[in-house]
């Protein structure tokens, strides 16, 4: 797998350190809320349970994990930014993009209409189950959210993950929301 993080921080992902996330995502199963043309009213949505074997077998993804649904960075820059460079995902070779965050099913759908996405999929992480399993939960309880995800993206083949993006100087209770690394654009240039 390779990593792309700040220098500073490059050794806390190396194999065997405290900080390395797995070489293959983690198996969990997704609480989603699916469109049902036979449902009616405002929400004609069901609940499925999506496994990670059915999002990611048999094809390239790139997801991308950022610490909540409408916050500013991740509304303003970071998912407009995949939505925008999709087909440029696609003319290297991946078949899908999902954002994950530690949101419900409904928050995710509400986010995803707002910010008119069409392209990628939002795949709401709750609990934390598959964040904790990458190792990229952290604290923001200084901000009022409690568990999230450290901002990171990665590239996944078949399930396998070949390309890590983190950015810097992740930590409990962060003040700061670093952006760069995790960036479409960056992500692009090392494709």
């Amino acid at each position: 797998m390779r990593v792309f993080t700040h220098p500073n921080d490059e050794s806390q992902y190396e194999e065997d350190s405290w900080g390395c996330p797995p070489k293959v995502v983690p198996n969990v199963v997704f609480k989603m809320r699916v469109f049902d043309s036979g449902q009616e009213g405002p929400n004609p949505y069901k609940w499925s349970h999506v496994s990670s074997m059915d999002l990611f077998a048999n094809k390239t993804v790139v997801i991308f994990s950022l610490p909540g649904a409408f916050t500013p960075t991740c509304s303003t820059y970071q998912l407009p930014g995949f939505e925008e460079n999709f087909n440029t995902f696609q003319l290297k070779g991946i078949d899908e993009i999902y954002c994950i965050s530690v949101n419900d099913a409904f928050v995710m759908n509400a986010w995803a209409k707002a910010q008119n996405i069409s392209n990628i999929k939002m795949i709401p992480d709750g609990s934390a189950e598959f964040t904790r399993a990458m190792n990229m939960e952290v604290q923001k309880d200084n901000l009022g959210f409690g568990a999230r995800s450290w901002r990171y993206a990665a590239v996944v083949n078949n399930g396998w993950i070949t390309h890590l993006f983190v950015e810097r100087d992740k930590t409990e209770n962060a003040t700061e929301d670093p952006y760069e690394y995790t960036a479409p654009e960056y992500i692009l240039e090392k494709l």
